[in-house]
């Protein structure tokens, strides 16, 4: 049947029977034969003949465009197939924010590894802008990235936890004896930002417009550039997690951040293309889903 599909896809793509023939190397007559055969086989007709012209049916127009997908998919298929036949060495390229530090995805990279060692994986950091530039333009299979805009219907949209913002804080500032703190509370604290030169902008902007920061922004190239700004008391970093306020060691304190009476929350989000989707890409987001739940 596979062979018929291709037949009547090349017919209808064609919008000719004979062009359709001379595209697939066979006579007009078989090809004809092969359509009206494939439509014997599924019961229903595809095509309205009249003289040398055909149109569509309504259920033709459906399994065609249905075919399409179908025919992709099966293509796909047989191609990762072959290359695991062939143990071909393939590369997978995650794109992870430079700000976030998660046990979890160290977990499945862990995992992924020891389970497909041949798999050359490959980390590529950014903010949440040059992620999503990366995953658009094929840079990354997959990026792990906060949720900033609508999702779209081009990606899969997997949400891995929905965490809740704290800020982190020297120990010694007043500030961090507090139970919990809102944003209006911090405008007069530097904010300390993990952002690249070209990023500054935009990452300001989302956190003064989306989360509410209203005081003095000050930047990072990396998470342990921004702590040792935090333990020096240049200002407080605004970072995620899903636990209470925690004590990191004697210099650093995390304090939750609200806005009003509800903490603020973000999702923490695996995103990749729906065209892009294959075996490792679907095999390492199975892993890592597993690891936060």
């Amino acid at each position: 049947m596979l062979r018929q599909i291709r037949y009547f896809q090349s017919v209808v793509r064609n919008n000719s029977f004979s062009e359709a023939a001379e595209e697939c190397h066979i006579s007009q007559s078989a090809i004809s034969q092969q359509i009206k055969a494939l439509e014997q086989e599924l019961g229903f007709s595809l095509l309205e003949r009249h003289n040398r012209k055909f149109v569509l049916t309504p259920a033709g127009e459906h399994f065609y465009k249905k075919s399409l997908i179908l025919i992709a998919d099966y293509e796909q298929m047989c191609s990762e197939a072959a290359k695991i036949a062939r143990r071909d060495d393939a590369i997978l390229k995650i794109g992870y924010l430079r700000s976030h530090n998660s046990p979890e995805v160290h977990q499945a990279l862990e995992e992924f590894s020891e389970k497909y060692p041949r798999v050359d994986l490959q980390l590529l950091y950014g903010n949440h802008e040059e992620l999503f530039n990366l995953l658009r333009t094929g840079g990354a299979d997959l990026v792990l990235n906060d949720q900033r805009r609508a999702f779209s219907d081009e990606y899969v949209n997997l949400i891995l936890a929905t965490n809740k913002m704290y800020i982190e804080l020297a120990t010694r500032n007043p500030v961090a004896e507090l139970s919990s703190v809102t944003v209006q509370k911090l405008k007069n604290i530097p904010c300390i930002l993990v952002a690249s030169k070209e990023q500054q902008t935009t990452e300001k902007e989302f956190y003064q417009t989306i989360i509410g920061i209203q005081s003095e922004i000050l930047y990072a190239e990396n998470l342990e550039e921004a702590r040792m700004k935090v333990i020096s008391g240049q200002g407080f970093l605004p970072v995620e997690g899903s636990g209470p306020a925690t004590t990191f060691g004697a210099s650093i304190r995390r304090v939750p951040l609200y806005r009003g009476e509800e903490q603020i929350t973000r999702n923490y989000c695996l995103f990749w293309k729906k065209d892009n989707s294959g075996y490792y890409v679907e095999e390492f987001a199975d892993i890592l889903k597993r690891k936060f739940e």
